[in-house]
């Protein structure tokens, strides 16, 4: 036993650690802010934005959103289960086999899209110069292209911090509840394996949050505390696990885990297409290049999903 609690101790300080380093890189070195770069030096930033927006398309596909929609499914089979023991007659497992067919988890993912999505729209009802999501025009070789999703004339990237703020705050949810798995883990190999499998795909997905935050303009001293408050909720999550003498749910506990997992994945999503890849495509220099390097990112990701 404690030697499982010095495992998870260490793979807490792991966590930790890769996370603030792999964030703090782009922050931290001035060869990655691409405002200032030119020729090939912003061509290798714009293939390594478009590696991140690969990486970003993977996670949201292959590891949260697959994660939310089996952990959906589990809670309401066990719900289900729970119930039919209660119940007798054909009847009522007739309704019950009904009710699993309709995609429970695909429509709270939605739900969280749309959610982001209604509270972007409402920011630039109220606040068009606030939002972020205006017209941007940016100058690519100096070739001017024209981003779609227009609400106004052209803000500077720092004047759009929502959708960074939706990305930070969905993967500070899929952080805690990464760490809590890991916490809840009964012996030390599963504990060791699902640790390495989370710090495998985690070190990748950081750098690019740190790399995104650059390239909108962020300031060192703000995009500092983010990655600071994005690490620091994967020990959370773990110290929570640590805490929780039963792995098994109660009381509705898994089921609004799992949900709470959905909505995430769900805003994840909203930023990944409707800000990251569109953001990264824009430009009309190589884009094969640029394709090859999204779905390098994409097939990183769902290599580590045999594992994560």
């Amino acid at each position: 036993m404690e030697s499982l609690l010095g495992v998870k101790i260490g793979c807490l300080f792991a966590l930790l650690v890769l996370t603030l380093v792999c964030g703090l890189i782009p922050i931290c070195f001035k060869w990655f802010q691409i405002d200032a770069a030119t020729g090939r030096h912003r061509r290798v930033l714009s293939l390594l934005g478009c590696t991140s927006a690969g990486v970003f398309l993977g996670a949201g596909l292959m590891h949260m959103t697959a994660e939310a929609l089996e952990g959906i499914d589990s809670e309401i089979q066990k719900f289900k289960m729970q119930n039919r023991t209660e119940r007798e007659g054909n009847a009522s497992d007739d309704a019950d086999s009904a009710q699993v067919e309709y995609p429970y988890g695909e429509l709270i993912v939605s739900l969280g899209f749309f959610f982001i999505f209604f509270l972007e729209s409402l920011a630039s009802q109220c606040c068009p110069q606030a939002a972020g999501g205006s017209m941007v025009q940016e100058e690519w070789g100096g070739t001017h292209v024209l981003e779609l999703h227009s609400h106004g004339p052209p803000p500077s990237p720092s004047k759009g911090p929502l959708r960074a703020l939706v990305l930070l705050l969905s993967l500070s949810f899929h952080s805690v509840f990464e760490g809590l798995a890991v916490g809840l883990q009964p012996t030390v190999a599963t504990t060791v394996q699902l640790c390495l499998a989370v710090l495998a795909h985690k070190g990748l997905i950081v750098f690019g949050v740190g790399l995104r935050l650059v390239q909108i303009g962020t300031g060192s001293r703000w995009a500092t505390l983010s990655i600071l408050s994005l690490a620091l909720m994967s020990p959370m999550g773990l110290v929570l696990g640590l805490a929780v003498t039963q792995g098994d749910s109660k009381g509705g506990q898994g089921l609004a885990q799992v949900v709470l997992e959905g909505v995430a994945a769900g805003t994840f999503l909203y930023v990944t297409f409707l800000e990251i890849l569109p953001r990264e495509l824009a430009g009309p220099e190589a884009p094969l290049a640029k394709w090859g390097c999204v779905a390098a990112g994409f097939a990183f990701m769902a290599f580590i999903a045999l594992w994560a």
